[in-house]
């Protein structure tokens, strides 16, 4: 069963994905051609098709993007080999930086996490600008093991995470954040 606490990250259910093991589509962005493995499914993500996920039948994403071009979390997704040192420093910068919430997931390799920083209704636009800035910021007191969503640099199609399979450690909420 799924039992990974999502309560605390908004997922667009609308939709989902589904990854297979062909190729689904070509993508030619931006001069580069993209292979998609992943098929949108276009029905509501229900716990039926994450409690599948969970038992490893399926592999299912979400799409971080909804259909009014509105992104409600800015995601780090670490793929390095100190996922503590990561999450410490993430979570000062993150806290300086007036962020009270945000939430680490572990994926499925060991040591790699979905950093969620809940930003709310926030436009396209203004989360991809806000993601190359935190990245930028915590690049200066970490090597840059990571990448961010939603990103510019990769189709729509391509701003997607596979849902998450563990709860890491979350934050929420601060009376000494500077921006309550």
């Amino acid at each position: 069963m799924y039992n990974v606490d999502t309560q605390l990250i908004k997922f667009v259910t609308d939709h989902y994905y589904i990854q297979r093991s062909n190729i689904v589509s070509k993508i030619n962005y931006n001069g580069r051609i993209f292979y998609n493995k992943y098929e949108r499914i276009d029905e509501p993500l229900t716990r039926m098709v994450m409690n599948r996920h969970a038992d490893g039948d399926i592999v299912v994403a979400h799409d971080l993007i909804n259909r009014m071009d509105k992104v409600e979390n800015i995601v780090f997704d670490y793929n390095g080999r100190n996922p503590e040192r990561f999450w410490h420093r993430a979570q000062l910068l993150l806290r300086e930086e007036g962020f009270i919430n945000f939430t680490a997931y572990e994926t499925k390799t060991p040591g790699h996490l979905h950093l969620y920083v809940h930003k709310g209704h926030t436009t396209l636009p203004e989360a991809y600008q806000l993601g190359r800035l935190l990245s930028t910021k915590l690049a200066t007191k970490l090597p840059r093991e990571w990448r961010m969503f939603p990103t510019a640099d990769l189709p729509r199609e391509y701003n997607i995470l596979v849902l998450p399979y563990k709860l890491y450690a979350k934050e929420r909420g601060a009376s000494w954040s500077k921006h309550m």
